[in-house]
């Protein structure tokens, strides 16, 4: 089997196991188990609060003592095993420890396969820029499977969603003891700080004022992500409390829907090479912001008749949302820091993004949501998603006045050596 062939069925398992769970969720905790909405945002955060920590020091521990391909198998075979037992729990507090424990397992796998997949592209003198994101395409086609797999099994609410994720999490685990060696990198020296021993030398990277920026806009805009996740199949699935609506389309396949947005990554992030050369890591940046105004903007407007195209058109700008800021700014890591920090360093990007950013997010809009946007009528989701696109417009900007980067096309090449 090719390279890049094992390195795709990573890619596909990776976020297949995500996929089956993460958008439907709110289903089975709001419809199946029918249990308080105050603390189903908790449940989302458990992803922020893993990613401060776990990406960070499996990082570590891929850098400096064990390669980094065991050690994803290990995490994920762990994470397989805790998803089989999330059925079994049944009151919403052990249920946020348990999906709290799985997303410990899980969190880092994210960072750690990028690694893996960037090391076995180099080893074998292949560009980087150019075949990372057809083989990374393949991620998002396995959420998205994942997702229609959920839905259309009748699962969208049932405890089998689980099981689908665990199987694949502890079938990937196995497999990943096979894909290319990545190896820690040992250095020699004996005259390094106590920081350099342990492996937190990533945090150093603050130091230098475009890598803190770059990661506290991370933190930003990984809260805009979690906004999404949480509430985008709760919100259409809400529309059939509105008699006009309560038959559509929309509300029967609310998953269907949002894997749109799915589906539109796997064309974005075949144009990441192409966006990269041409505007630079900059404006392919702000991009990814401005499309986040217009994911909350349209679904502010939209409904599943007249405005069914807003909601897709909402769908379809996600991709370029979520795929330019976390792809290229992954891309954006590999090349601005040293190779025996970098596990270290796309840890340190998630811990910021899924980390900080998620539980900013998570805690942020809960209580924005519940204090501001609820009543006896439910939720008012019009103003929720217009003061989520103006958040949104508010970080582009600060971000277009305050990243200072020039494009150079050459920095771009950089990637694949």
């Amino acid at each position: 089997m090719s390279l890049k062939m094992r390195l795709i069925i990573m890619s596909f398992l990776q976020f297949f196991v995500w996929g089956a769970w993460l958008i439907t969720v709110a289903n089975y905790w709001f419809g199946t188990k029918q249990w308080d909405g105050t603390q189903f945002g908790a449940i989302f955060s458990t992803m922020g609060i893993a990613s401060i920590f776990m990406p960070t020091l499996c990082g570590i521990i891929a850098d400096r003592w064990l390669n980094a391909e065991k050690l994803y198998g290990i995490l994920h075979i762990l994470g397989g095993l805790t998803l089989m037992y999330v059925p079994q729990v049944n009151n919403p507090s052990n249920f946020f420890w348990v999906i709290l424990v799985a997303m410990i397992f899980y969190m880092p796998t994210i960072a750690l396969s990028n690694s893996v997949a960037y090391n076995a592209l180099k080893k074998n003198n292949l560009d980087v820029v150019k075949d990372f994101p057809p083989i990374r395409v393949w991620g998002t086609i396995g959420f998205i499977v994942a997702m229609w797999i959920t839905n259309l099994s009748g699962n969208k609410a049932s405890e089998n969603q689980f099981y689908i994720a665990a199987i694949a999490a502890i079938g990937l685990g196995i497999y990943s003891f096979s894909l290319p060696g990545c190896e820690p990198k040992h250095n020699t020296e004996n005259n390094k700080s106590f920081v350099d021993l342990i492996g937190l030398s990533s945090f150093k990277l603050f130091a230098n004022y475009k890598l803190a920026l770059f990661f506290i806009f991370s933190m930003f805009l990984g809260a805009a992500l979690q906004l999404t996740n949480a509430y985008g199949d709760v919100f259409l699935d809400d529309f059939k409390h509105q008699p006009q609506y309560a038959d559509s389309f929309v509300v029967k396949y609310s998953t269907i829907i949002m894997s749109i947005s799915q589906i539109s990554e796997t064309l974005f992030i075949l144009a990441i090479p192409f966006f990269l050369k041409k505007f630079g890591i900059k404006l392919v940046m702000l991009f990814s912001m401005l499309a986040w105004v217009l994911r909350f903007g349209l679904f502010a407007f939209g409904n599943p008749t007249d405005g069914l195209w807003m909601i897709i058109t909402s769908c379809i700008v996600y991709g370029m949302a979520f795929d330019f800021f976390n792809i290229s700014g992954s891309l954006f890591v590999e090349t601005s820091t040293d190779s025996t920090i970098r596990s270290s360093a796309q840890g340190l990007f998630m811990m910021m993004t899924n980390g900080f950013g998620a539980v900013f997010g998570s805690i942020t809009s809960g209580y924005l949501i519940d204090h501001f946007f609820t009543s006896e009528n439910g939720k008012n989701w019009h103003n929720i998603w217009l003061t989520f696109a103006i958040y949104a417009l508010i970080i582009a900007t600060l971000f277009a006045l305050l990243f200072k980067h020039k494009h150079n096309p050459k920095e771009v090449e950089s990637f694949s050596h």
